[in-house]
């Protein structure tokens, strides 16, 4: 990659592949083709500390670049595992993209729903201080997400800066609730073990969200048009598939992921 484009980067955490393509979302499906990917972890912290590495979620079976990351990353940190076949997006220098990003002059700005992503515990700082500008939601509620990194994605660029910016969303995490919601979030329907779970809507709700966020993100999309966009999941749920449920297991449901990127 020549030249400094403007980077975003966006999780939705538990996104379930099948979920993400059965929902309507005009918006998030005009980045580029969906891709049935399988993330490298379970769970919230293994996938993204795998991600900030260069290993984002692909497809072993399609040899073509950033759809596989074993081909070609999309992301590549400099001795960062096998260099495959094709061409890095972009190679970085650093302890993590965050980092490689900071070291090329970009502003790196962040911010995070779920509880991985608390810098006031240590194991959420691994994942949260090397950014120069964080905010953490603490849940659902993106809207403040988005405000958060539209003014800082104006301060910089005010400044002629380019930006790297990242966002884990938390919607699509149980219980899968969105701001306006009509369903009542204390009662999840996807809990590990419990006996009044319930797939039917789980499911429900997960598509519910993502077509909420689907026009919530439209104003932060439309900040990156012409630039690099990559947007996934770090991994899905079990909704009773083989007697499981929820996430932190290995499952084809916790591993299968929606991937789509646009990269200029």
């Amino acid at each position: 990659m020549s030249g400094h484009p403007d980077v975003l980067f966006v999780t939705l955490d538990s996104c379930r592949y099948d979920a993400f393509a059965a929902a309507k979302a005009p918006n998030l499906k005009a980045i580029g083709p969906l891709v049935r990917a399988y993330s490298p972890s379970h769970f919230t912290y293994g996938a993204h500390a795998a991600f900030f590495m260069g290993f984002t979620p692909g497809d072993p079976a399609r040899p073509e670049p950033y759809v596989n990351s074993k081909y070609a990353k999309i992301f590549r940190m400099t001795g960062g595992g096998h260099r495959g076949p094709g061409a890095p997006w972009i190679e970085l220098d650093g302890r993590n993209l965050i980092d490689g990003f900071r070291r090329r002059g970009y502003r790196t700005i962040g911010s995070g729903a779920v509880g991985w992503f608390d810098p006031a515990t240590e194991t959420g700082r691994a994942l949260t201080s090397d950014f120069e500008r964080y905010h953490y939601a603490g849940g659902p509620r993106f809207r403040t997400q988005r405000e958060f990194l539209l003014a800082e994605i104006g301060r910089a660029r005010a400044e002629s800066a380019p930006v790297f910016v990242f966002a884990n969303v938390g919607e699509t995490h149980v219980p899968y609730w969105h701001e306006g919601a009509s369903w009542d979030d204390s009662v999840n329907p996807c809990v590990p073990f419990a006996a009044t779970n319930d797939a039917v809507e789980s499911r429900r709700r997960q598509e519910a969200c993502i077509e909420w966020l689907d026009a919530e993100i439209a104003p932060l999309l439309a900040a990156f048009a012409g630039a690099g966009v990559v947007v996934c999941s770090d991994h899905g749920d079990c909704w009773g598939e083989d007697g499981l449920w929820e996430h932190g297991i290995h499952h084809p449901r916790t591993l299968e992921v929606p991937l789509l990127f646009r990269l200029p």
